[in-house]
This record gives C-alpha cells, structure tokens and sequence, in this order.
C-alpha cells in the first residue's frame, strides 16, 4: 500500500474523536440552552377544536376494565342495514371529546352494514380518572393501554367474529393504531390526522431554534438526528415528571403489516402534511396509502371531503375487512413490554 494511502487513513481515524468530541459538546450545549424551552413548548395544548356529540337511544352503553382497575365507557353502534354486518371497526375519539362525537365520522360507515365502538380513555367524559394522571394532546403507555383494552373488550363478545378494523381521529388514531401494531386481531386501520412524537418534533425544533435564535436558518448542515437527540431528551424529561411513556409511533407503523390509509389536512399547521408523509415512511412498501385532502385543517378532512371522505373509508373497510377470514386464534393480550402501567407510581 503506497505511503500515501497510509497518512489518509490516519489522518481519517484521527480525525473520528476529533468530531465526535465537537458533536457531544454541541449537544450539551445546545441542550443546555434549549433543552428548558423545549419542553415547556411540548408541554403546551394547541387550540385544538374539541367536537362532542349528543347520545345515540340506539347505542349499547358499555363499560368495560383496564389493565390497571379503571373503569371506561364506551357506546356500541349496531350496523343500520338488515343484513348480516360486515365487520367490527374499533373508533378512536380526538383529544377531549366524548363518545359520542363518533357520529358524523362513523355514520356512513354503519349504514354501509359497519358495527361501531368507541370509548372515552381514561380521564375522558365519564370515564374512570386516574387521580395522578393528566392527559395529553401526546399518546401515552396509559392511552395505548385503554386501547388495547378496548380491541380485548371487543374480542369478549358473544358476538365477536375474531376479526376488528381501527378507525381514529388525531390522537385517537395515533393510540389505535399503537395498540394494533402487534395485534393478530387487527385486520386493517384508518387514521385522519395521527402523529408521532420523532417526526413531529424534529421539524417544529428546527422552526423554535430559528425564532429563540434569530438568523439560524430552519434548513440548516444540522442534521435531523442532531434535533432528535435534543426532542427526545426533552420527552424523557416531560414523562418522568409526569410518570408515563410516550410510546413511539413510529416503530408502530413499522411493525404494523396490514393494510393502513392515512388521511391528512393538506391546510393542517399543527400536524404539517409532510409529517405524515415522513411517519409514512416507516410503513412496510406496499401496504400504506397516505390521502391528502387539500384546504382541510387538522381534524378537518371530514368537513371538507364530505362523501369522498365516507366512500374512502368504506371502500377500504369494505377490501380490507369485510368477509376477512380471522385470525387463527385472538386470545386476549395484555401490554406490551413498553406499555405496561407502573401501579406504584
């Protein structure tokens, strides 16, 4: 090997820690300026618009156990046609509303021979509260285990057939489909509007670090995992101050295998459209449609798609679980390993 060659590979092995130690020292101090801000700012509720619905006489009142000895309820919405139904979907409300607001999102999926359930989380509408517990726009360990709770409910029915579709709204969506990733029972899922932490967090840290320091540019060299690092130190903080988790959604997409339609506000700037295209990289090739619904706003595709929006997801429920063979068995799962709830705290 020429003696050339040799001083590069040199001076390139030297020059490692060399970068690394300006990396780490990047990062302790850019954590130590921004860190405090950026948790205040995860911490903050945007003004989200919180529909709530009026009770169904022809709804089933449910309640129904969590993991941890919280009672929820929820309401049971029988398919409207005559004939045998098509299948069960398993509706995910928004941040704050009740159980009744499933209504105009579900209705056209019952008249197409759809049963519905949907329940109000912990901490929300008649729901059981957790005294220590105080939810979040953000999904928790305690939301993705009301969840699973509500497909294992469903599963415990006379009348179950063994096979659940998903279907939720913003937060609601988000919690579903974290409790279908690994769950056999789950044929398929639709989410309007859901959003991880990872690849909500990294842009809006690119657009703070602009306006707490004026002249940096939100497209800078700095690299998405550099912001990352300082999003996540900042989620770690909120949830041991608050006890919970915050499950990542983005390994949930990636585990889920069976077919997913996001829908998403192309006027949404809470949850910008390229977040959802970029949580939607994490798919499996193949098995994801991301459905962009121009001048709607965040939890807004409904009001401005009108029947497309209903003949969307009746077409997808109608491929992909109407007449879907369940599963072999579905015996009744309890929290995942990063899910399970800490009765001492």
């Amino acid at each position: 090997m020429p003696a050339w060659t040799w001083w590069i590979a040199w001076t390139v092995l030297a020059a490692v820690p060399v970068f690394a130690a300006f990396v780490f020292a990047s990062y302790l101090s850019f954590r130590r300026k921004y860190l405090a801000q950026v948790v205040r700012i995860f911490e903050e509720r945007p003004l989200f618009i919180i529909p709530r619905g009026n009770p169904d006489p022809a709804a089933e009142e449910v309640t129904f156990p969590t993991v941890d000895g919280l009672t929820l309820r929820g309401c049971y919405l029988s398919a409207r046609r005559g004939e045998a139904r098509r299948g069960v979907i398993l509706f995910g409300l928004e941040f704050g509303s009740n159980r009744w607001s499933a209504g105009p999102y579900c209705e056209r999926l019952l008249d197409a021979g759809y049963d519905v359930f949907t329940y109000e989380p912990r901490n929300q509408g008649e729901s059981d509260a957790q005294p220590d517990y105080a939810p979040m726009q953000w999904v928790t360990d305690r939301d993705t285990a009301d969840a699973r709770a509500a497909l294992n409910y469903l599963l415990s029915r006379p009348d179950t057939d063994g096979s659940v579709g998903v279907f939720g709204v913003s937060k609601g969506g988000s919690a579903g489909l974290l409790a279908a990733a690994t769950h056999p029972a789950v044929a398929c899922a639709a989410t309007d509007g859901a959003f991880a932490t990872y690849t909500t967090m990294v842009p809006y840290m690119r657009r703070w670090v602009s306006i707490y320091r004026p002249g940096t540019p939100t497209k800078s060299w700095v690299p998405d995992w550099f912001y990352g690092l300082i999003a996540m130190a900042a989620v770690r903080v909120v949830a041991r101050k608050r006890t919970v988790r915050f499950p990542h959604l983005e390994n949930a997409v990636r585990r889920f295998d069976r077919p997913l339609l996001m829908i998403h506000g192309g006027a949404d700037t809470y949850i910008k459209p390229t977040m959802a295209h970029k949580l939607g990289e994490y798919a499996k090739p193949g098995t994801t449609e991301i459905w962009v619904v121009e001048k709607a706003k965040h939890n807004q595709a409904l009001h401005v798609a009108g029947e497309e929006y209903h003949r969307k997801l009746i077409e997808f429920f109608d491929e992909h679980l109407a007449g879907i063979a369940p599963p072999d068995s579905h015996p009744e799962l309890g929290p995942l390993p990063d899910q399970i709830i800490d009765a001492a705290k």
